[in-house]
């Protein structure tokens, strides 16, 4: 009996434990994150979303700004339209300018703001998602860093502006972080796409010409078979002569 009590409180223990890690886990998954729409190629554009969940349960997030990184400045940029929400582009002139095919861009987007139209914003207990047209992606980094501010109803302002470290913990605010996949091909698809392609091709090939030579050996086969049959009937016919006579 006593081993029995006693087995309970550790498992007691054990949950309020686990419920006190997971609270305190939390808020470190809820942050603002970039995530492409498919894939963010280096060289290419990209849809990308903004993930911005509400981490309070008192007061609304009413605006949402995102710095964009300066040692690789992005030329377009251009944002979806959303219900509820003003949106600005502001844009910066470059200490040097950028060759976007073939053309000179002395300038690129170095921050947008969306700001909550209505007053209501990202209510507590949710997350809204700011998408965004961007391009050209660098072809010289594996990824992009942006830093970010999330503005409560009541005047707080949470900065996302530490940069994750390889090896290291995450921060405690980190920065969105985009990661950039190889460079795509001239013609938009990957070269593993191509190469799948090519092999399709000659296993089509293979396929027409194993058909083709299948058609011919039953031409063939049905010719002698026509042959045999009609040298079948002309011994019939001759042998039923030679027993009539």
């Amino acid at each position: 009996m006593q081993a029995s009590r006693i087995a309970s409180r550790v498992t007691a223990a054990t949950a309020v434990a686990g419920t006190a890690v997971l609270a305190l886990s939390a808020p470190a998954f809820a942050h603002v994150s970039v995530q492409p729409e498919g894939a963010a190629a280096k060289g290419g554009y990209a849809v990308v979303d903004f993930k911005v969940p509400n981490e309070r349960d008192n007061a609304s997030t009413t605006k949402v700004e995102v710095t964009f990184p300066t040692d690789h400045p992005l030329a377009s940029v251009m944002p979806e339209p959303i219900a509820g929400w003003n949106v600005k582009v502001t844009k910066s002139k470059l200490d040097k300018p950028l060759t976007v095919h073939g053309e000179k861009i002395d300038e690129a987007v170095s921050q947008v703001t969306w700001t909550a139209a209505d007053g209501k914003g990202v209510q507590p207990g949710y997350f809204q998602k700011f998408p965004l047209s961007i391009g050209a992606l660098p072809d010289n980094t594996d990824q992009l860093v942006f830093k970010a501010l999330q503005t409560y109803s009541d005047n707080e302002v949470v900065r996302w502006i530490e940069v994750p470290q390889a090896g290291q913990d995450e921060p405690e605010n980190p920065a969105p972080v985009l990661q950039l996949s190889a460079a795509t091909d001239g013609h938009g698809g990957s070269a593993d796409a191509k190469d799948t392609s090519d092999k399709t091709e000659t296993a089509a090939s293979a396929t027409d010409s194993g058909a083709h030579d299948t058609d011919t050996t039953a031409r063939v086969l049905g010719t002698i078979g026509i042959v045999v049959g009609a040298a079948g009937v002309a011994y019939g016919v001759f042998a039923g002569r030679r027993r009539t006579a």
